[in-house]
This record gives structure tokens, sequence and C-alpha cells, in this order.
């Protein structure tokens, strides 16, 4: 299943990614460390968690895929991965909800990528996959990631204390949903009707805290 728009496409992660993928990750290390899941100390005795490898992570997010627990995404701009989205925690029966993570390369911020990868997969989750509400859940200190939802017009909800244990401790993350019902016209339309013609080109949009990952896996989305 691919979703594009343009210049950005959402499309299966695959295991030849491998070099490319862990290039980007590379390169923005430093950039996406502060909003990483990191793994709690274990208790005493028990299991210490092992980071995966990326055949590992890849092999998960398909599993949960075919479990209908999950849907993955690479980031394409202009012809290259330049991140990565995935649809986690989905939920079935009275819920139908799940929530999105997302991370993408510095070097492409500011040109609306993030925003349109995340209309894309709304779309996608509202339209055809039945979901009728999803989550992003954002640190307070994690300003461009905010902005993406903002754009969006994703509407927010408060404050979940402890939430996830990001960049080695428990920490706050603001919480924005979106339902169906909010969105008739679709999100990809609303965007690009509402969208500077020229955005500035802007040093952020980076992803989320990761909680669309098992924790300890390298650079899975996040906010």
């Amino acid at each position: 299943m691919t979703l594009t728009d343009g210049e950005i496409v959402l499309r299966p992660i695959k295991m030849r990614d491998q070099r490319v993928w862990r290039e980007v990750n590379r390169r923005n290390r430093d950039w996406l460390r502060p909003w990483e899941a990191t793994v709690p100390p274990p208790a005493p005795g028990g299991p210490v968690a092992q980071r995966p490898t990326y055949r590992q992570m890849v092999r998960h997010l398909r599993a949960e895929a075919y479990a209908g627990r999950m849907l993955p995404f690479a980031i394409e701009y202009e012809g290259r991965l330049v991140g990565q989205l995935t649809v986690a925690g989905i939920t079935w029966g009275s819920m139908c909800s799940g929530h999105i993570g997302y991370w993408v390369d510095q070097g492409v911020a500011g040109r609306g990528v993030m925003p349109t990868a995340v209309a894309l997969a709304v779309d996608h989750c509202f339209r055809s996959v039945g979901l009728h509400r999803i989550e992003v859940c954002i640190r307070p200190e994690n300003a461009p990631s905010r902005r993406v939802v903002e754009k969006l017009g994703f509407r927010s909800e408060g404050v979940r204390p402890s939430y996830l244990h990001i960049d080695g401790a428990w920490r706050d993350h603001l919480i924005f949903a979106l339902t169906a019902e909010e969105v008739p016209e679709g999100m990809l339309r609303r965007w690009r009707r509402t969208r500077p013609v020229a955005a500035p080109r802007a040093p952020g949009e980076p992803g989320q805290s990761r909680q669309s990952r098992q924790p300890g896996q390298p650079g899975q989305p996040g906010k």
C-alpha cells in the first residue's frame, strides 16, 4: 500500500531500506535523541531489554501490521527515504483508535513533508481503515513537532504526566487528537487549502516521542 501527494510518499518499510535508513538515522542522531523512547532500568533480577537490530525491527513492524495493530510507513521525499511514520496502538471494538508517531530528516524539515505525511496517514485511517480517532502525543519541549499538529488542526486535550520513558526519564506529554467527524473534507484537502503558499524554512519538525515503537528499537518514530 502506497500513499502519495506529489513528491511525498508513504510506503511500507522494507528490509532493503536498511543502509539508507541507518544513514539517515546516523546523520540525525543528535537532533532526534531528545525525543527517543528509552527503556526504564529493570527491576532487580529482571531481564535487561536489548536494542533490536534493523531486521528485528522490520519483522516486528510487519507482524504488528499483519495482526491489525499497526500501520508502519517509510517516508520518501523527492525519491529518497527521509523518515518514518507509524500508526500504532490500533484498537478496535468500541474504540477504533490509534496514535501516530514520526520522525523526519532535519535536512527536509520546514518543507511541509511531515504535515503532508500525517495528513495522508490520517485520511487513510479514517477513510480506508475505519478508525474513528487518532492521537499524537508530544513532549511539551518539542515545539517543532507541536507545530505539525497545530498546522493540521489537531485538538489539544491536556497533559499526561510521566507518560513515556524518553531520553532516560519518565516525561510528561501533551495530547492532541482528532476524530473523523472533525475533518469531513479530509485532512489532506484541508491542509492544502490552509497551508502557506511559500512556507518559511523552519529549523524544526523532528519526530515525536517514540511510543509507536518498542522501547530500544533503533530510532523508530517519535514526537
